[in-house]
């Protein structure tokens, strides 16, 4: 009688730890599969941020053609992208807040200095109204709107990490495991200002 008691409770043990490693398991799985989307959502951030990169360039250039130009706008342009493509994230320093903010400021500074070139522009109707421009000014805010739909993505994508994350069990996983909570990108600065327009 005594040896089925221990062999019953040794039985016990047995699915216990087969049960609680299962769980464990199977958060490990979802953190995992949750922080790979995160991952993905990012490469398509980068990927938009990078086409408005590229595009820069051939903006500045179809302005500089204007003799008349100002100068110190197409600086800021220029300042602003040379500051954006020097700071990089890959998929294990977007973990970092820091490095996140300092990103997300970089790039903000692009998107100002965009938008800045292009309300300037407007006081300029004969570089208005070439052909070259207008294709690389709806380019330009194309990309733009990518970006914050990509942006959206990857908050989205971030919250439901973030959340399977601080969840319990699988609290217990995340800490035990590594894995640690994600920034969000959050919006730039001012923003929730209304643009002055004056006639």
């Amino acid at each position: 009688m005594g040896k089925s008691v221990v062999l019953g409770c040794l039985v016990v043990v047995l699915v216990g730890v087969l049960v609680v490693g299962g769980m464990a398991a199977g958060a490990y799985n979802r953190l995992n599969a949750a922080d790979q989307k995160v991952s993905a959502e990012w490469a398509q951030v980068e990927n938009v941020y990078q086409r408005r990169a590229d595009l820069v360039p051939n903006l500045v250039a179809t302005v500089q053609g204007a003799a008349s130009f100002e100068k110190e706008t197409l600086q800021n342009v220029i300042q602003a992208r040379a500051s954006a493509t020097q700071v990089k994230l890959d998929a294990n320093s977007i973990k970092d807040p820091a490095a996140f903010a300092k990103f997300q400021q970089a790039q903000d500074g692009l998107s100002n200095a965009s938008r800045g070139l292009l309300v300037t522009v407007e006081k300029y109707p004969e570089l208005k109204a070439t052909q070259n421009f207008r294709d690389l000014q709806v380019q330009l805010e194309g990309t733009e709107n990518r970006i914050s739909v990509e942006r959206g993505r990857f908050n989205e994508a971030t919250q439901s990490y973030n959340t399977l994350r601080k969840s319990f069990p699988t609290v217990i996983v995340a800490n035990f495991a590594g894995f640690k909570e994600r920034p969000y990108f959050k919006a730039a600065e001012g923003s929730e200002k209304a643009p002055q327009v004056k006639f």
